[in-house]
């Protein structure tokens, strides 16, 4: 006789999976990457992104959403990037939202712009994104936005 996991067991599952697919997409975005750590990358987000879908709040969805619209801006798929850039923009600057994830917010959102070669959305997201990281309270939280933004290009 095979037995089925409880509701709470899969909940619990779903949340480790989630977070460990999670934090190792967000660990290959600041590396130089192979070509099959790029593809684990976008495989371990949409897989964290999925498992969120399932048991998360909305702020878990929208964190996940980011994360989608910095994989496939690093991967060069501009205009999933700018939409998940969007959506993901609209949520955070529409709330009360913690320093670094408004800063995050600004400098995927104009990562992605640059990707989908949309010229004045990535000059004003950088632009906020700039003002964001400055107004960042603790050191090492502006550090870890930093190595994201270090890979956005600057607007002409």
């Amino acid at each position: 006789m095979t037995l089925s996991p409880s509701d709470s067991d899969l909940q619990d599952w779903h949340k480790r999976f989630a977070a460990q697919a999670n934090n190792r997409a967000w660990e290959l975005s600041v590396l130089e990457r192979t070509a099959e750590q790029d593809q684990e990358m976008l495989d371990a987000a949409h897989a964290s992104a999925w498992h969120w879908s399932v048991i998360g709040t909305e702020l878990n969805r929208m964190r996940s959403t980011m994360l989608l619209a910095e994989v496939h801006a690093l991967l060069g798929f501009g205009a999933s990037a700018l939409r998940y850039a969007d959506e993901m923009r609209t949520y955070f600057v529409g709330r009360e939202t913690a320093d670094w994830e408004l800063a995050f917010t600004h400098v995927i959102h104009a990562h992605a712009a640059s990707t989908a070669g949309a010229i004045e959305a990535h000059r004003i997201a950088y632009e906020k994104a700039l003002v964001a990281i400055k107004a960042i309270a603790e050191e090492e939280d502006r550090a870890i936005v930093n190595k994201t933004f270090n890979q956005v290009p600057v607007p002409d």
